[in-house]
């Protein structure tokens, strides 16, 4: 079986399952587990994020949308090359990944191609496991889907039960895009409920929702966790560390406690795969007060 993963939360979905040596091609955002980046690249951004602020990622992406034109460009001389039996994307946000329409219209532009599309909507956790078992299914691996699904909940539910019922839940911010400010949606706010936290801001199964500073500061929440998309740890912490210079971000409570925290988002909140009970796990540390993991590089505190 030879298969095209077109998303990195697919790729890991893939890999967990057993079949990253199937794997033939993949997006240019693919970089996980080990050894993925030496397989072709089919796609492309057309949005220039290196050296370009928040704001100005922002404005090329809607511009995008308004002309209805593509963020992402496929490679189909490559994917003909490649003669896949499976591609697996998404058709959840045409910001995130290439969309289903353009990998229908690539593969259709193939003569006797006989291709699947699985196509991924992960809007929550449980769409998230939906997802599993399906690229499971189209991989004739319906019992490993099972167990990795299985594993991922046993985790969570270790996870939320040794929170006392008892204890109060610190709010928690969790800011998916800075300029302009936008909170994380989807899986993230029920993450965030496990980790014994409660969201004041997104909503499960929902898009990032648009925030304005004056609801930050109404909210004034406990915990603020930086988590912008495609982000990794080191821009994540630059765009937190630009906010807290300015006076009013140092006002919240969440600075005055030492309470904000900086995220790699691109590798564990953005992907909606295995590495979710990653994301709470951290999620935990960062609410209830865990141990900095400075040696993975995943997390770190962000002081005003």
């Amino acid at each position: 079986m030879r298969i095209v993963s077109l998303l990195p939360a697919a790729t890991e979905i893939v890999a967990a399952l057993g079949f990253q040596q199937q794997l033939v091609g993949r997006s240019h955002e693919c970089d996980y587990p080990e050894g993925i980046d030496i397989l072709p690249v089919c796609t492309t951004s057309k949005i220039n994020s290196d050296g370009s602020s928040s704001r100005e990622i922002d404005r090329q992406v809607k511009e995008s949308i308004a002309s209805a034109a593509s963020i992402y460009g496929i490679d189909i001389d490559m994917i003909a090359r490649l003669k896949p039996d499976v591609i697996v994307t998404q058709d959840q946000c045409e910001v995130c990944a290439v969309s289903l329409t353009d990998v229908e219209r690539a593969v259709s532009s193939i003569a006797g191609t006989e291709t699947r599309i699985v196509s991924l909507n992960p809007a929550g956790l449980e769409a998230v496991y939906a997802d599993i078992r399906r690229v499971a299914e189209a991989l004739g691996a319906v019992i490993s889907g099972e167990i990795i699904v299985d594993g991922i909940r046993g985790r969570m539910k270790w996870l939320s039960d040794r929170r006392r019922p008892d204890t109060e839940r610190p709010s928690v911010a969790c800011i998916e895009w800075t300029d302009p400010l936008m909170a994380a949606g989807n899986w993230v706010p029920e993450l965030v409920e496990i980790a014994g936290g409660r969201d004041p801001f997104g909503k499960p199964g929902e898009n990032a929702p648009p925030i304005d500073f004056e609801r930050l500061q109404s909210e004034n929440p406990d915990v603020i966790v930086f988590m912008p998309c495609g982000f990794r740890l080191e821009r994540t912490a630059d765009e937190a560390t630009k906010l807290l210079a300015n006076s009013r971000w140092r006002a919240l409570s969440a600075a005055k406690s030492d309470r904000i925290f900086a995220t790699d988002a691109s590798s564990y909140f953005n992907r909606p795969g295995p590495r979710l009970m990653d994301s709470a796990d951290m999620l935990a540390d960062m609410i209830h007060g865990g141990k900095e993991d400075f040696s993975r590089g995943r997390w770190r505190r962000i002081s005003a």
